[in-house]
C-alpha cells in the first residue's frame, strides 16, 4: 500500500509565501525535486501579512509547471459565490490540463475571513451554504441546465459544454457530524483538517472505514511534518498511515518559519517511507 502514496506541499498564501511569484517559483522547485503536488490555503485575512490571492497564484503555478497536482486546500464555498468559484476552478483545471484538485470545507473565521466582511460565520449556516454550493458547482461543470432557487443561492443557467477534465473534490473532515461524514463520502477524497500532529494510524483507519466508498477511487490526504530537512525533524510513521489508507502525504510549510528553511524542505524532496 505504501507504493501508492503521493507527496505534496501544503502552505499558506501569506507571510513569506504572500507573493504569487514566490509561490510559482516554489512550485517549479517542488516539481524538480520530485513532489507530486502543491496545495495552498485559501484565506482573505492573513495570520501574517502580506497575502496574495490563492486562485491567481494557482493559475500562475498551473502555467509554470507540467506535472504536479495543485489546488486550494481548502477553499470555503460558503464565502464565495459558487458560480464564480466553479468558473475559477474550471479555468485552472484547463490551464493545468486536468491537474486541479479542489479541496473544500465550510471555512473558519479564526482571522475574520467571514465576520470582517459581514458574511455569516455560524457553522450551521456555513455548512448549509457549502452543500448547496457544491451541488451547483458540480452541475455547472457537467454543463447541465440549472434552475435553482435555494435557501442561499439563486441560479438560472442554460445547458453548455461540460468541462473537458474531471475536477476531483476533496472534503475537509473536522468532526464526526453526520453532515461532515456525508460530505466526505460523496466527495472524491477526504482531508482530515490538520492539528499540531497528523492523526494516529488507528484513528485514520477508522475515518477511512467510515467515509471511503467501495465503488470508486478515493483519496485520503494527511498533513504534518515528516521531512528530515527540518531543523528539528519529527518522527512520523508514514508506512503505518499508508497502511491505514493514506494516499497523499501533505508536508506542511508554515508562515512563521523562515522562507529559506521552507525552501530547504522543498529542495530535499519527499520524505522516505520506511
Amino acid at each position: 500500500m505504501t507504493a501508492t502514496v503521493r507527496f505534496a506541499l501544503y502552505l499558506p498564501a501569506f507571510g513569506p509565501f504572500g507573493d504569487p511569484r514566490t509561490l510559482a517559483d516554489l512550485a517549479v522547485r517542488a516539481e524538480t525535486a520530485g513532489w507530486d503536488g502543491v496545495f495552498l490555503w485559501d484565506h482573505v485575512v492573513p495570520a501574517m501579512p502580506p497575502i496574495t490571492d490563492t486562485w491567481t497564484a494557482l493559475a500562475a503555478i498551473a502555467q509554470a509547471t507540467e506535472k504536479i497536482r495543485l489546488g486550494p486546500m481548502v477553499t470555503p464555498p460558503a464565502r464565495r459565490r459558487p458560480w464564480v468559484l466553479a468558473r475559477q476552478a474550471a479555468a485552472v483545471s484547463r490551464l493545468s490540463e486536468g491537474r486541479l484538485i479542489l479541496g473544500t470545507g465550510i471555512g473558519t473565521d479564526e482571522t475574520g475571513d467571514f465576520s470582517r466582511f459581514g458574511d455569516p460565520a455560524a457553522p450551521a449556516e456555513m455548512s448549509e451554504r457549502t452543500d448547496e454550493a457544491l451541488a451547483l458547482m458540480r452541475a455547472i461543470w457537467a454543463g447541465n441546465p440549472v434552475q435553482h432557487n435555494g435557501p442561499h443561492y439563486t441560479v438560472h443557467l442554460d445547458a453548455t459544454t461540460p468541462e473537458p477534465y474531471p475536477i476531483p473534490v476533496w472534503a475537509a473532515h473536522t468532526t464526526t457530524h453526520p453532515k461532515v461524514q456525508a460530505r466526505a463520502t460523496t466527495s472524491d477524497g477526504v482531508f482530515p483538517s490538520p492539528g499540531p500532529h497528523p492523526p494516529e494510524p488507528a484513528e485514520l483507519a477508522g475515518l477511512v472505514a467510515a467515509v471511503r466508498p467501495e465503488d470508486r477511487p478515493y483519496d485520503v490526504a494527511v498533513a504534518g511534518n515528516a521531512s528530515p530537512a527540518w531543523d528539528d525533524p519529527e518522527t512520523v510513521d508514514l508506512a503505518a498511515l499508508a497502511d491505514a489508507g493514506m494516499t497523499w502525504w501533505m508536508e506542511s510549510l508554515i508562515h512563521f518559519d523562515p522562507l529559506e528553511l521552507s525552501l530547504k524542505v522543498v529542495d530535499a524532496g519527499p520524505p522516505p517511507i520506511s
